[in-house]
Formats: C-alpha cells, structure tokens, sequence
C-alpha cells in the first residue's frame, strides 16, 4: 500500500456475494481500500479486478473460511501493516441452513451456522479489534437480521444463532467503551442474495419463490446503511439498525401475507 495514501480501510467477511458484495462495491465507490475475506477466492478476484479498475482503489484478497480460527489468525497477521490498520470491520459472513421442524433438523446444518454464524464473527472480531484497541479508533458491524428479534417456526437455530450475534454486539458495546472502538448490529429483512439458494440446499425453484412478487433489498442497500455509519462523527454510535424492505414489516407479515 502506498504508505502516503490516507485512504480508509474495511474489512469484509462473505464478501464474495450477497450483501458483503454490496457493502464491497458502496464503500469503494466511497474510496475506502478492501480487503475482501471469502471462501470463493475466484468470485474475489473477478470483483476485486471490477473495483479496482472502476475506483482505482487498492484491494487485498483473503481467501480463508471464517471456521477456521488458525488460517484466519495467519494470513491476518501475515498482511503489511499498513493494511493492519483497519478502519471499519464488517462481519457479515453467514447463512441459513435448512428449514425444517426442530425435531427433523440435520445436525450438520445446525453445526454449520453455528460455526460460521457466531464463531466465526468471534473469530474475525478477536483478530481485529486488539488491532483498533491498539490505534484507539475503530467501528465493527456485525450483520445480524431480523430474525434475531423474532424466532419463526422452523428457524429456531437460525433464528437462534442471529439473536446471539445481537447479544455478543451489545456485550462487545459494554467491553469496549473506553477503549473508541464503535460497535453497530444491523438487523436485514428479506434481501435477495444467495440466502435462500443456500437455505434450501440449492433447491432454485423452492428459493424463487421466496422472493416472488416480492421487492426485497438489495446487499448494496444494506452497504449504504453501513457506509452512513462508518461516515458518522466519532461521538456518534448507531448501535441498532433494523432495516426491511417496504414491502415487509416483520418477519410474519410482508406483502403476499398481509
């Protein structure tokens, strides 16, 4: 990195798709360098050429799985420290695995939000913030969603895992007071990414029409959120931001049940 460029630097998880695509592409159109984190290192690479070639900003690639707290912690610390000095995190690496009953649920699907829902947003956050403590300064978000305000039926460890990422940002809140780094929790509704492809195990029929005859968000909408938070004075803290769709008001009543 060009040591005189006094660009701002952000952390994406799941930047590979979805909404971690979309906070990608607002905050370069902002001018703020990436590093981009993912499994999918050719999908980052393909987005990482786009901004750089669109905003002429610089672009680091982190292809590591947020399971994986050693590969993580490695190729974290293996960065130039000039790129150490991150200025915003967002963690938004997560999914939704199945939607069946409690007692029909896979154990693996249960497994695999957990890991990557909760323990890789502690993972990433227990890399970055000793980081930000250290420069004094810093704001992490933390993508939660809806349903972690209100459990619906067949979601419970879904719904489970996104209440937990509520409650380990008010405690981060608590924890980090005194120390200027800002934590914000923002709570999606309905936005169309791979969310349902992935939910439904690659069922494209059955995730279509979840969003049929609907208007949901878009990722890079949740990204203007995020930017407008990142942009906000140092005395500033949005520590909540629920965010849906017109055409939803809760995780119960949208458009096609009202």
């Amino acid at each position: 990195m060009n040591k005189n460029k006094m660009s701002k630097i952000v952390l994406i998880t799941g930047s590979s798709s979805g909404i971690g695509e979309g906070c990608a592409r607002i905050f370069a159109s902002a001018g703020y360098n990436l590093i981009l984190l993912a499994r999918r290192e050719e999908k980052l690479n393909n987005l990482s050429n786009e901004l750089i070639e669109k905003y002429k900003i610089e672009i680091q690639i982190i292809q590591a799985d947020v399971r994986n707290y050693e590969v993580l912690h490695s190729k974290i610390n293996n960065l130039d420290n000039n790129w150490k000095k991150i200025d915003v995190l967002i963690n938004n690496a997560g999914l939704a695995r199945g939607l069946e009953k409690f007692q029909n649920a896979l154990l693996s699907d249960w497994e695999e939000m957990i890991d990557t829902n909760i323990k890789g947003l502690l993972y990433v956050s227990k890399i970055i913030v000793p980081l930000m403590i250290e420069r004094g300064k810093g704001l992490i978000i933390n993508i939660g969603s809806i349903a972690g305000e209100v459990t619906y039926p067949s979601g419970s460890v879904y719904c489970g895992s996104k209440s937990a990422v509520k409650s380990i940002s008010e405690g981060m809140s608590l924890d980090l007071i005194n120390t200027g780094v800002k934590v914000c929790n923002i709570e999606p509704g309905m936005v169309e990414t791979e969310f349902s492809i992935v939910r439904f195990h690659g069922d494209l029929e059955r995730s279509e029409v979840v969003y049929k005859d609907m208007e949901p968000l878009l990722g890079t909408d949740i990204g203007e959120i995020a930017l407008h938070v990142a942009s906000l004075p140092q005395r500033v803290n949005i520590q909540n931001i629920i965010i849906t769709p017109t055409s939803q008001a809760n995780v119960y009543v949208n458009k096609k049940t009202a």
